[in-house]
């Protein structure tokens, strides 16, 4: 609880100092097309398009309370605004999923941070998330757009590394232009996003998945990951806590202005506090 009221204190300073260095601003009621249709044919998302799906956390030991980790996960995208308004029932051969890989750093018992990965966004136009087609059917299809992992964001871990409770996992990348593909993000005016370079929020609840299914362990520890471990090597998966485990998150990607060098610090921590503040839930589909 005292954590949450320091953020939120620092996340208003960070918006207010953030304001007057020209940070970057939120895109609200953008246009999506699934289809890769245009922007005449997409959907308006008032904040953010939901994602839903797991990851793969091994994490080494550094001394101390100190750790570092990488992390492998999959993920689908069938909304927006949790509206119900479902890509692959209202565009046909809309199905959206994503591919993350990203490292980092942390304590055990404190917080953890990203250091740089990468997500991957995929139109999967059969609709082959959840099965054995390339990463769990996640990287199939024709990839619309690609952002790299920034430093910073992230969240809080128990004693074992793993996070605490549906614990809020903060990730912040950035698409330079021409990293989105034509057709598919748009402004309010009809502007293609694909020519210009834009950031990309991630907030999701996350936590650990006790029995991952085997296809999900053969996919995404085994294959995308290359873990050799339990699972992997003819035994039984099984997570272990403090070394490498599986987690599940629900949440929301945002896009926003890129913002000045100098002010982006700030806008990442005022990010931070307002996904701690809404705990906004996306639906599970």
């Amino acid at each position: 609880m005292k954590f949450l009221k320091k953020l939120a204190c620092a996340t208003a300073v960070a918006m207010t100092m953030a304001g007057g260095a020209n940070a970057a601003t939120v895109l609200n009621d953008w246009v999506f097309n699934p289809t890769g249709g245009g922007f005449a044919s997409g959907q308006t998302i008032n904040e953010y398009l939901d994602v839903n799906g797991n990851a793969f956390i091994q994490i080494n030991p550094s001394g101390g309370s100190s750790f570092s980790f990488s992390e492998h996960g999959v993920f689908n995208i069938v909304q927006a605004d949790s509206n119900n308004q479902l890509f692959p029932v209202n565009y046909p051969g809309g199905n959206i999923s994503a591919t993350f890989q990203a490292t980092g750093t942390g304590s055990f018992g404190g917080a953890f941070t990203f250091s740089g990965g990468t997500i991957r966004i995929y139109q999967n136009t059969t609709n082959q998330y959840g099965t054995t087609a390339g990463i769990y059917g996640a990287d199939q299809g024709n990839l619309i757009a690609e952002f790299s992992v920034m430093a910073g964001g992230g969240g809080l871990v128990d004693a074992s590394g793993s996070p605490t409770n549906n614990g809020q996992v903060t990730v912040l990348a950035r698409a330079e232009a021409g990293a989105l593909d034509a057709g598919y993000f748009f402004r309010e005016n009809g502007q293609d996003l694909s020519t210009e370079s834009i950031m990309a929020f991630a907030f999701t609840n996350a936590n650990t998945i006790a029995n991952p299914t085997s296809t999900l362990v053969n996919e995404v520890a085994c294959q995308y990951s290359g873990f050799t471990g339990a699972g992997c090597n003819g035994t039984a998966y099984a997570n272990s806590p403090g070394q490498y485990f599986f987690i599940g998150g629900n949440g929301q990607l945002k896009l926003a202005e890129v913002p000045e060098p100098g002010s982006l610090a700030l806008f990442g921590i005022a990010m931070l506090g307002a996904g701690f503040a809404t705990r906004k839930r996306a639906s599970k589909v």
